[in-house]
């Protein structure tokens, strides 16, 4: 299962333990976390009956996206971002749950946390997955980088109850491609003299940033390997596929990538979206939407500790057309109303009548909430900002039901996912 079913025989063996013993791993200062099949093996921790079933998680609309499935459901073809009608075709005895994102992101604070107690020199790259420098953490630990891998898939095992698979390697580039190849729930070690030879032997499309085109454009060349990019004179590939490319791809198959591990990545913008399962005219419904995106897009702000001054939304129509119109604010602003205020208005005045396919609200503007400018103090945002911080208090106990407006305790429009499914 996973990248390694279509390496060449044996490559993988070759980088991970053999009786208990890892490659050399000195060096290799880097590692690649990546959660399993992240929200199905969630939802299979909160529901064990599930273990032994394909599950796929997602849009259970007609309009759905697959936005995980577990290994047994991949079995069957099925993939994320595949149409969940297309999925069901693939594998019908499957169950389909609709995602719980609210409990995804708190498993995901979690492993984090654990992430961040062997090292400060974490970058998250999504909900479930993320670069380590562990270097400066070998001697506290009294570890090697593999022993900090294992380390780390033992305590996300048993504080979270989901794996993930670990890639260690002396570059970024080498961690995450040693963990896809080793899922699920394993761990690989690149050693830093054995680059080439982990590297050489696979297919160009391993190469960061080569999809299908252009693993099609350079397989055209008579480049097939990692080691024919590698092999060809830079000169030569600058003039067949373009200075910039040429010299990133020329880089990465010589076993160059002096990136580090990005700690603090500061957000552009925060938001959600969500695809109706019926097209949606009707302006009242499109406001509650509105509002529950606007709700989740706040809260997100307070939960980081942000403001945001330019508030947009986002509306495809029924033949796909999609517009977005934006306002920015005299004030930052973490408020759900204040933000629904916004949006709403935008909405009523700025875009044109019709059927509705998805609706989106998106904050931008980021700043820190102690260094963006405040109301003043008895502005009427502060007691709705007030009324809010406790609300979230209130669902961070209690779950994300706990306290609602009044006007989603309603029916509403069926929805898919609120998230893009992200490749696993």
């Amino acid at each position: 299962m996973g990248r390694s079913a279509n390496l060449p025989r044996g490559l993988v063996d070759r980088f991970r333990a053999r009786d208990g013993v890892w490659p050399d791993d000195t060096g290799c200062r880097m590692l690649h976390v990546d959660m399993d099949a992240f929200y199905a093996s969630v939802e299979i921790r909160e529901r064990p009956e599930l273990e032994s079933v394909p599950v796929v998680v997602g849009g259970v609309g007609g309009r759905g996206v697959v936005s995980s499935a577990n290994y047994l459901a991949r079995e069957y073809g099925v993939r994320s971002a595949m149409p969940t009608a297309h999925a069901r075709r693939l594998a019908p005895h499957a169950v389909y749950l609709p995602p719980q994102f609210d409990l995804y992101q708190e498993v995901s604070r979690g492993v984090m946390a654990i992430f961040r107690d062997i090292t400060p020199l974490v970058e998250p790259l999504s909900l479930d997955e993320a670069f380590l420098d562990v270097g400066g953490a070998l001697r506290r630990l009294g570890l090697t980088p593999g022993g900090i891998g294992e380390l780390i898939r033992a305590r996300v095992l048993a504080d979270q109850g989901v794996s993930c698979s670990v890639g260690v390697s002396s570059t970024k580039f080498l961690a995450k491609l040693a963990s896809g190849m080793c899922k699920p729930d394993g761990m690989m070690v690149v050693p830093a003299a054995a680059s080439l030879e982990f590297l050489h032997p696979l297919p160009v499309s391993a190469l960061w940033g080569v999809g299908a085109k252009t693993a099609a454009r350079l397989e055209g060349l008579g480049l097939e390997t990692v080691a024919d990019v590698a092999a060809m004179p830079l000169p030569r590939l600058r003039r067949k596929i373009g200075v910039a490319l040429a010299e990133h791809l020329y880089a990465l198959a010589s076993g160059v990538d002096d990136r580090a591990v990005v700690p603090e990545s500061r957000e552009k913008s925060i938001g959600a979206e969500e695809t109706f399962e019926v097209d949606v005219a009707d302006r009242t419904l499109l406001r509650r939407e509105l509002l529950r995106l606007s709700e989740r897009s706040a809260g997100s702000l307070r939960a980081k500790g942000l403001h945001g001054r330019t508030v947009s939304i986002k509306v495809r129509f029924s033949d796909f057309t999609t517009i977005t119109r934006s306002r920015t604010l005299p004030v930052s602003t973490d408020v759900t109303q204040e933000v629904y205020r916004v949006a709403a208005e935008l909405l009523d005045t700025q875009v044109p009548p019709g059927d509705v396919r998805l609706i989106g609200v998106r904050i931008e503007g980021l700043d820190n909430a102690d260094s963006a400018q405040q109301l003043i103090f008895d502005a009427p945002e502060r007691g709705w900002r007030e009324a809010e911080q406790a609300a979230d208090q209130a669902r961070s106990r209690f779950g994300s039901l706990a306290v609602r407006p009044a006007s989603l305790l309603r029916d509403s429009p069926e929805r898919t996912a609120d998230f893009e499914p992200k490749p696993e």
